[in-house]
């Protein structure tokens, strides 16, 4: 039988030392590894992206899928990436309120059948809100063909589910450059400066809704033309703060002025843009809300409309105007080329006030636009 000799105190304490020194090593990689999951795991809460098949009861009679179920999806994934980001920190668990939405294009028309892919990523952040960019491809399933239909950027704070009126901090994201951060703080400012210039207009006394008894108006007036939705907020239009959501209540300000633009010219219509809408105040579960669309100016081949949100409680003597926005759509044939537009026709000088403030942003945007074109090329 083979006997060991017990090793000398010296060669024992290097053995030790060399195990000491492998465990450390060790638990330093896993510390590492731990330390780059984590990040990676925050990077990747930064961005989400959903995928949606477009059915029949997305779209209006001829195939072509109503701006409103667009924004809706884009509202929805802004939500969810910018309650997950906001609850990657210790504290009251949060959800994201939309507090804002800026100019957005509606690029290209998607079609019953087509998948919707909504991708959203976290551009920006201040102490109490943050933005999201979101874009929307289009995809056939059947030639694999993708085009960019949509570009949307979106603002929210983080509710805390404890007490809905209390705004959490945002944890701060990583950047690119130290440029990228000034550009987000700018686009933070300007957006902060105009919410409270429109904030008063949200408050201008609400307008009584036209009369079913009243003699029928002149075909291609504004009061032809203008419509109202009466829409009572249930559970599905709400968050978990029992508020509504605001791809709800721009789902329903779509469908309202896409009836209003119908009206004026009879012919298939889509949305081509929607001016910024800022939403100053929530609309609980339970709330009576009426959805107005008036036109306000009409091109040769463009009609904006003002779609101004109201709401009034069912127990309370509460009525106040929520959200105002103005809304951009188009004329299209059987092949979805673009038609002339009806002329609208002016009564009063109200009416003539609000169709020279209408002129003056199409012509606004209408520069932006080729000032943009040229910059690209």
């Amino acid at each position: 039988m083979r006997c060991f000799r017990p090793r000398s105190s010296k060669a024992a304490d290097e053995a030790s030392a060399v195990v000491e020194k492998r465990q450390a090593s060790q638990s330093q990689q896993v510390s590492t590894d731990v330390r780059e999951g984590v990040e990676a795991g925050a990077q990747q809460d930064s961005k989400y992206q959903l995928s949606r098949i477009m059915r029949p009861d997305d779209a209006n009679i001829v195939g072509n899928v109503h701006g409103g179920m667009i924004l809706k999806m884009i509202e929805e994934a802004g939500c969810i990436v910018g309650t997950r980001h906001c609850n990657a920190q210790n504290g009251d668990r949060c959800l994201a309120a939309l507090v804002r939405v800026e100019k957005t294009e509606f690029l290209f028309p998607m079609f019953i059948g087509e998948v919707a892919h909504v991708t959203a990523e976290i551009t920006y952040t201040s102490k109490h809100s943050l933005e999201v960019q979101v874009k929307v491809l289009a995809e056939n399933i059947l030639t694999g063909a993708k085009k960019l239909a949509n570009k949307a950027a979106l603002w929210y704070v983080p509710c805390s589910l404890q007490n809905v009126n209390k705004v959490m901090d945002v944890p701060p994201i990583k950047y690119a450059s130290e440029e990228q951060e000034e550009q987000g703080r700018k686009r933070y400012e300007a957006q902060k400066l105009e919410r409270l210039e429109t904030k008063a207009r949200t408050e201008e006394m609400v307008p009584p809704p036209p009369n079913p008894e009243d003699p029928p108006k002149e075909q291609h007036t504004v009061g032809f033309s203008q419509s109202s939705l009466i829409h009572l907020v249930g559970p599905s239009d709400c968050t978990i703060h029992n508020y509504v959501h605001g791809g709800v209540t721009m789902k329903l300000m779509d469908e309202v002025a896409g009836i209003v633009a119908a009206r004026h010219c009879n012919t298939n219509i889509v949305t081509a843009s929607v001016d910024a809408i800022n939403f100053h105040r929530k609309i609980n579960k339970g709330c009576v809300v009426t959805v107005t669309g008036r036109l306000t100016f009409v091109s040769n081949k463009s009609m904006e409309i003002e779609v101004l949100v109201d709401v009034s409680s069912l127990v309370e003597a509460d009525k106040f105007r929520a959200v105002s926005a103005f809304l951009t759509f188009i004329s299209l044939d059987k092949d979805n080329k673009p038609l002339p537009v009806p002329p609208l026709k002016i009564d009063g000088e109200e009416e003539q006030r609000r169709f020279e403030e209408g002129k003056a942003r199409y012509l606004q945007n209408k520069a932006k636009r080729l000032a943009d074109k040229e910059r690209q090329q």
